[in-house]
């Protein structure tokens, strides 16, 4: 079948869509951000990455703090998700605006958003200017799951958890599991 040819663009799709707390050393009100770039970087450290543009306000809060919170939120509060990402922190408090409420985290400065049913505390490794963006790289220091999205052998039940996926500027929910890894050797 012959295929189309587009010029360069951000073509990966479906993203993860997370809710990145944090909060500042000067500018002690927390602030919550919407990102679909993010993704693993390495699994021993445990490394994820976030890529921001410079001028977003929680680039400077992350940048201050040296930490930041990765929160997966469900498809329940895709209303909540999209305004964390249209509106500023720098003129509203997203914590109040969403009804969301910050929880102390365990080992770093910027809190949990409680609502969220899983939390992922990083620790800020490196920022690599890569253009429009900067890419964050956050050490994975402690990972938060309601009880009520985990399997009996606990691990995250993805399809209780509800996430969302960004797919070419659409929000979308993930559908049935089609396979798991290594399931095509025991074929």
């Amino acid at each position: 079948m012959p295929k189309k040819e587009f010029p360069p663009k951000e073509a990966l799709f479906p993203v993860p869509v997370v809710l990145v707390s944090s909060i500042g050393k000067v500018t002690p009100i927390p602030n919550i951000i919407t990102i679909a770039w993010c993704g693993v970087v390495s699994s021993a450290p445990a490394l994820l990455s976030i890529s921001i543009r410079p001028s977003r306000y929680s680039h400077g809060l992350i940048k201050d703090a040296g930490d930041f919170v990765m929160n997966i939120p469900t498809v329940s509060m895709l209303k909540e998700v999209d305004i964390c990402g249209t509106v500023c922190g720098r003129d509203v408090n997203k914590f109040d605006i969403c009804s969301f409420t910050p929880r102390p985290a365990g080992k770093v400065s910027s809190p949990l958003i409680e609502e969220c049913p899983v939390n992922i505390e990083c620790k800020l490794k490196d920022v690599i200017p890569m253009g429009a963006h900067d890419m964050f790289i956050g050490e994975v220091l402690l990972i938060h799951a309601d009880k009520s999205v985990l399997t009996p052998k606990d691990s995250i039940d993805y399809k209780k958890a509800c996430p969302l996926v960004f797919n070419q500027g659409e929000y979308w929910s993930l559908g049935k599991r089609v396979g798991y890894y290594g399931f095509s050797a025991k074929t």
